[in-house]
């Protein structure tokens, strides 16, 4: 939504500064409107201030979080939704607070959807892709570490038993971390299989992926 103030002071660049602070946002990022110029008046009888109306329109991290708090509103959840990062490119956006398991579901399922849905309404007015991160409790980063040790032991049975081992089914922002973990070690490599909520990877020794084109050092995913 629209956050907006008015503003009396001196000159119109002295409101617009106060109406800056009000608002705690970067001088740099508030517009304005004249309601009415100041006026001198004559040996100070009539002289009177202005009035600006000082406003700030909601980027797409504004969209995205206010979606998310929307959201939580109408399942009668409290807690807190904070911008933690903010581009011309994208913007992360984290959930903190008690009981906010059923935010995140098996594996991050709830999360992902909700994090697809927060995209959709940040990209509503915005002109290309503005990709939004949305994080509940710290779960991508413990995810993250749990997907990395998990390649690092398919990686190691691989090279025991010199066979290939299939995955479960990941996401794609998964399946990139499983990608990029297995590259860091020497003797393995990946590709993916199986389509959409069903494709997953394929931990191999380097040199037997069963189709290079599907590589996950190529494909990414």
């Amino acid at each position: 939504m629209i956050k907006e103030v008015v503003i009396s002071a001196k000159t119109v660049d002295a409101a617009v500064e106060q109406g800056a602070a009000q608002l705690g946002t970067d001088l740099s990022k508030v517009k304005y409107e004249v309601i009415e110029q100041s006026r001198k008046g004559l040996l100070g009888i009539g002289a009177s201030d202005a009035k600006v109306r000082v406003y700030t329109e909601p980027t797409p991290a504004d969209r995205a979080r206010d979606f998310v708090e929307n959201i939580l509103a109408d399942m009668g959840m409290t807690a807190e939704v904070s911008i933690v990062e903010e581009t011309d490119d994208g913007a992360v956006i984290t959930v903190s607070g008690g009981g906010l398991g059923s935010l995140i579901g098996h594996h991050g399922e709830v999360l992902d959807s909700l994090q697809y849905l927060a995209s959709l309404s940040a990209n509503r007015v915005h002109d290309g892709f503005y990709r939004v991160t949305l994080d509940v409790g710290g779960y991508r980063e413990k995810r993250a570490d749990t997907l990395k040790k998990l390649a690092q032991r398919m990686a190691e049975k691989v090279l025991k038993y010199k066979k290939s081992f299939a995955l479960e089914p990941m996401n794609p922002y998964e399946r990139r971390i499983i990608h990029s973990e297995i590259q860091k070690i020497e003797g393995v490599s990946t590709y993916s299989i199986g389509q959409d909520a069903d494709r997953r990877i394929v931990v191999c020794l380097e040199g037997k992926e069963k189709n290079r084109t599907e590589r996950g050092n190529k494909a990414g995913v």
